[in-house]
């Protein structure tokens, strides 16, 4: 059984779409992704430097662009229920899994995550803050240490990670005076995401959210605030009023990806693979997935090694039922 996870903030570096602009067609995804996003992606993701995709309002409709260009290149003119057993997204990779899961057009994410970008990025200058990965540690002691310093636990990502996040002077107590056996990591973002630090931006982009056009998801999708997979709808995935509404609730609420891996080990996912620019999700699946083979697409490179990994554990491309349990 396969599934398709998506990167969330943080997971950008300079330069990284230049290797996939030599393919065929890649310019034209990205035209119209920048054009749905109101950014220049290209620019972004070949010259732009390490600060300028740091930011908040570049960095998410960067990342979400990038993942669903190499999804749909790994497709080659399939359908994603074709292919895909199961999906789910971290933080703002949520948006590219709705994508991947046929809840939203992969214009209409960009364009999407592009609003939310920019509602996060008002909240985060307007009060200083920040995230801290806590690495190591008794969960619970560290959830007490977090709760202790006034911050809160923003990620649950599992396998020994918990994301701290508020304002920077108690992330810097939290460093000071770590839980023991664990390490807090400074990450590379621009506020307190998942925290009453976001409220601004939940109510700036929940009415977007909710009027945006989307479609009943096609394939299972796991939803960040509980790991649980979307039900109803007219495929039996969900429907796309709940995935909005979930994505609007998201801006403010913990994302539980441990969670997430504890329903996708349930399922029997046998394969994990990561869309563009991966690394981080794949690299706790090894830690918490014990067994399940991975594969990172971090560029161009890796799109063989994708490709093998889905012709051995895509259960519907192997049975030749889609997800919608159609015949294909």
């Amino acid at each position: 059984m396969l599934a398709v996870v998506c990167p969330g903030q943080g997971s950008q570096t300079p330069g990284m779409l230049s290797d996939w602009l030599e393919l065929p067609g890649t310019e034209q995804r990205l035209a119209a992704a920048s054009e749905a996003s109101n950014l220049d992606l290209v620019a972004h993701g070949t010259t732009s430097d390490a600060d300028t995709i740091r930011d908040t309002a570049v960095a998410q409709p960067l990342i979400v662009a990038t993942s669903l260009l190499a999804f749909r290149i790994l497709l080659d003119g399939r359908a994603a229920q074709e292919v895909v057993d199961v999906t789910a997204g971290h933080s703002v990779g949520e948006l590219s899994a709705a994508a991947v899961a046929g809840a939203l057009s992969d214009d209409g994410a960009a364009g999407l995550v592009a609003r939310r970008a920019r509602a996060m990025a008002t909240a985060a200058a307007a009060a200083p803050s920040g995230m801290s990965a806590v690495v190591g540690g008794d969960p619970d002691e560290v959830l007490a240490a977090i709760e202790a310093a006034g911050l809160w636990p923003a990620n649950v990502n599992g396998a020994g990670q918990t994301v701290a996040a508020g304002a920077l002077e108690n992330l810097a107590k939290l460093a000071e005076n770590p839980p023991t056996r664990a390490r807090v990591i400074p990450l590379q973002v621009a506020g307190a995401f998942h925290t009453p630090y976001m409220e601004a931006a939940r109510a700036e982009f929940e009415p977007v959210a909710l009027g945006w056009a989307a479609t009943d998801p096609t394939l299972p999708f796991l939803a960040d605030l509980d790991g649980t997979a979307y039900t109803g709808g007219a495929h039996g995935h969900g429907a796309a009023a709940a995935v909005l509404d979930n994505l609007a609730r998201q801006v403010t609420a913990p994302v539980r990806w441990d969670l997430i891996m504890t329903a996708l080990a349930e399922r029997g996912v046998t394969g994990l693979l990561e869309l563009a620019p991966g690394g981080v999700l794949t690299g706790l699946a090894k830690r918490g997935l014990k067994g399940v083979e991975t594969v990172a697409v971090k560029s161009p490179a890796d799109l063989d090694a994708a490709r093998e990994l889905i012709a051995a554990h895509s259960d519907v491309l192997s049975t030749g039922t889609s997800a919608t349990g159609a015949a294909k």
